[in-house]
């Protein structure tokens, strides 16, 4: 089965068999089920809804079948066309509009699509919207409207220079600054929209830029998730050029990855931490990540005299932890920049220029910067068990094997040993226990997450 039905939204393989992979059949109910939701949640008399996708092949007809299922619901539907994710974040408050749907499946090869789902405020939908809505779609729980009420549809392509003006007019964005550092950077857009919009906000900026893989084709040209392993073209090219630095985004543009003039990795974990670092140096305060993310980020905040706070893994958790704690930046250490002075949101172009105005003021080379920080080495495993076992009796005997540690349960079993750590997460959708592990060197992360799937292996 190719096709995730979760509270955040729907994601499959497109073609084959309804309800086993993401066919048009499954796009009509679940925009519908959707669409129906605002509907029954909005004051206005005319409701809108937001619509932008990525340039993956699918995209054009899981658009078309999307927006006109809403229009029949009697729907208005603003459509960015070619987008990203956060433009879509942003263009709903800024529209007025009740709610959005990004059609992206994010890092996933070619052959996926998904609708991720918002609400009135940009944001994405929580867990209790998301089961309505799954409940809906399963029971085919909505009305169409007659031919009188039918929706509209209203292209607008001008939310690329929109969402690059918000950039540009953040309190800690100084374009002059930038500017006169004559920055040379290469950007990877993975032939999907960062390769128009991530440009596009680099030049404004007054950034020279060398394009690799920007043409929206939808053709990825290596797996899509910015991971050091699939990204040799770009790594060459920062070299070859002679850049300052890599940039690195997903399909949709809500990740953001940097690689050094050396052509080496900054890694995707310390994405967050360095920008976190250079907006605590003038707004101290307190962050946020998820537990699965770097414990540099905590180091960084404590230098910074701020307090850090660890939410459970999903932006939705980020973000009401951020809100919670009024924390002044937070994200996910998958590349995920979520800065409320901008908007609730994973946002790789916010992230660009927060990166580039912490180098322009530090003045020194990527690789620098990067030996500045604290060192830790992360591996994500997992273990495959019989669907027989009860994964959460297991969570429970380690929990009580490390009492003595400290333990955080909000989300699987997280152990926090003194250099470093082990959260432990089941899979909500197959029976595995996912193994996250972080460590002073690479072998002993490697060593840590070893004995740990041996421990749980023995308690099975």
């Amino acid at each position: 089965m190719t096709l995730i039905k979760s509270i955040s939204g729907i994601r499959g393989t497109i073609g084959g068999e309804v309800d086993n992979n993401l066919t048009p059949l499954d796009l009509v109910k679940f925009a519908s089920a959707y669409g129906s939701w605002i509907k029954q949640h909005s004051s206005n008399d005319r409701v809108k809804i937001v619509i932008g996708r990525d340039a993956r092949l699918s995209g054009a007809m899981v658009e078309a079948i999307v927006v006109n299922s809403l229009i029949a619901l009697g729907i208005d539907v603003i459509n960015l066309g070619l987008s990203t994710t956060p433009t879509v974040e942003l263009a709903v408050p800024m529209e007025g509009a009740d709610g959005g749907i990004i059609l992206t499946a994010s890092h996933n090869p070619k052959q996926w699509n998904a609708l991720k789902l918002l609400n009135s405020k940009g944001e994405f939908i929580d867990a209790q919207a998301g089961e309505m809505i799954l409940e809906s779609a399963a029971n085919e729980d909505f009305s169409y409207a007659e031919v009188d009420d039918l929706g509209i549809e209203t292209k607008d392509d001008s939310y690329l220079q929109k969402h690059i003006d918000a950039v540009l007019n953040l309190t800690l964005v100084e374009k002059e600054q930038i500017a006169k550092k004559g920055f040379k950077v290469v950007v990877d857009g993975v032939n999907s929209t960062g390769g128009i919009f991530i440009p596009a906000l680099l030049e404004q900026l007054g950034v020279e830029v060398v394009k690799l893989y920007c043409d929206p084709t939808g053709h990825f040209p290596h797996n899509p998730e910015p991971l050091e392993k699939h990204l040799g073209a770009i790594m060459e090219a920062v070299v070859t050029h002679k850049a300052d630095f890599g940039i690195v985004v997903d399909p949709d543009v809500d990740r953001l990855a940097f690689i050094s003039e050396e052509g080496s990795m900054f890694g995707e974990e310390y994405t967050l931490v360095a920008c976190a670092d250079y907006v605590l140096s003038k707004t101290p305060g307190s962050t946020v990540s998820n537990l699965s993310s770097s414990r540099a980020l905590s180091d960084i905040t404590n230098l910074h005299k701020g307090s850090y706070t660890a939410a459970s893994v999903g932006e939705v958790n980020v973000v009401q932890c951020m809100k919670d704690t009024n924390a002044i930046i937070g994200g996910e250490g998958n590349g995920g920049i979520i800065y409320p002075e901008s908007h609730y949101g994973r946002d790789a172009l916010v992230g660009t220029a927060l990166f580039l105005m912490l180098l322009s003021e530090k003045n020194i080379k990527v690789s620098e910067l990067r030996a500045s920080y604290p060192t830790y080495f992360m591996r994500k495993d997992k273990i495959e068990l019989d669907a027989s076992i009860d994964v959460d009796s297991l969570l429970a005997a380690v929990e009580k094997r490390y009492q003595h540690e400290r333990i955080n349960t909000q989300d699987g079993v997280k152990i926090d040993f003194e250099n470093h750590w082990v959260h432990l997460r089941k899979s909500n959708t197959e029976p595995i226990i996912r193994v996250y592990t972080e460590a002073k060197s690479v072998a002993e992360a490697e060593t840590v997450a070893n004995a740990m799937m041996d421990e749980i292996k023995g308690l099975v």
